[in-house]
């Protein structure tokens, strides 16, 4: 098969096409024939040699695929041949051909394109676990997603627009991305630029209140404006440390506000985990992306020929919305 792999680490120089063993299915696994995929921050990172895929998973990129049942291994009942579907893997995606444990599978609904199906798994799941499941974000709460534009920011205002009600959504963003992230239904925009120090502007916004859930994948530069912006009880997960990851923490503010602080990554639970979580995003998101409630934003698609510019305008940050990498016609 084709596959996309990375001579060595470094920047987008070291991606190649090349051929590329096909993998089999093992116990409880299938293999999929990939439609497509999409570009996320940790390929990039994987690229530069510095986030390596678990134990025995694929070395080949992408981290979502959509595309048709190809194979089943032992032990799987409840996928056959010729099965759309959509799912999340450990590594692989950028390929003909992906594993994906059977239980990391989702029925692709007969309303989404493969392009948007490919969108649906790494960002929307990652958004749903981390709000929802860990953040419990409720109705009649305040958020502050950052990132605005991005993938799984934009994943998360959509969730939040959907399975909630009475949110107030507050989103930080570059200049440029504030008329179409305000189009996704958020109540207040922070131009990280000009306000980087937002803790002010929520005490005001939320009459000293402050906001129930933060999730935040800057790291060391925004942990002291998150901890002062989180009202009592808050919670602030940390999916990422793009700007670092050392900062000092007020632990007596963090003590008498009884603030959560949480750091997650996907890619590395237990597979029994991450099915747990693809079971409840199945039952409670899924349903909104079948009635197009949700709808996928996807800023390109492009051949995976073309995965050297896909990387390179996520490393511009000039998107809005997903990158899909698309495999083949099916």
């Amino acid at each position: 098969m084709k596959a996309v792999i990375c001579d060595g680490f470094g920047g987008i120089d070291v991606l190649k096409i090349s051929d590329y063993d096909t993998p089999k299915p093992k116990e409880n696994q299938v293999l999929i024939k990939v439609a497509a995929t999409t570009i996320n921050r940790p390929d990039l990172v994987q690229r530069e040699g510095k986030y390596p895929p678990p134990p025995g998973e694929s070395e080949v990129l992408g981290l979502e695929v959509s595309g048709i049942v190809e194979e089943v291994g032992s032990g799987v009942t409840n996928w056959k041949k010729g099965d759309k579907v959509m799912a999340l893997v450990a590594g692989g995606g950028y390929a003909e051909y992906a594993i994906a444990y059977a239980d990391h599978l989702i029925k692709m609904p007969e309303s989404m394109s493969f392009e948007e199906a490919a969108c649906a798994c790494e960002s929307y799941i990652t958004a749903f676990s981390n709000v929802f499941m860990f953040g419990e974000l409720k109705d009649g709460n305040y958020a502050i997603f950052h990132g605005g534009g991005g993938g799984v920011n934009t994943a998360a205002v959509q969730i939040t627009r959907a399975i909630t009600k009475d949110v107030k959504i507050i989103v930080t963003t570059a200049p440029e991305k504030m008329d179409k992230v305000k189009e996704l239904g958020v109540d207040l925009l922070i131009n990280y630029k000009e306000t980087p120090d937002f803790s002010d502007t929520i005490k005001k916004y939320t009459n000293k209140r402050g906001v129930d859930v933060i999730l935040d994948h800057i790291g060391a530069a925004y942990l002291e404006p998150n901890i002062k912006s989180l009202a009592y009880a808050g919670r602030l997960i940390i999916i990422g440390v793009t700007s670092g990851i050392k900062a000092e923490l007020n632990l007596g503010l963090v003590m008498v506000k009884r603030h959560k602080i949480i750091g997650s990554v996907l890619r590395s639970r237990p597979i029994e985990e991450k099915a747990g979580i693809i079971k409840e995003f199945t039952k409670r998101v899924v349903p909104k992306f079948a009635d197009r409630t949700i709808v996928p934003i996807i800023h390109t698609v492009l051949p995976m020929e073309e995965v050297k510019e896909a990387h390179k305008l996520m490393e511009e940050d000039k998107h809005f919305g997903k990158i899909v990498l698309k495999i083949a016609d099916l």
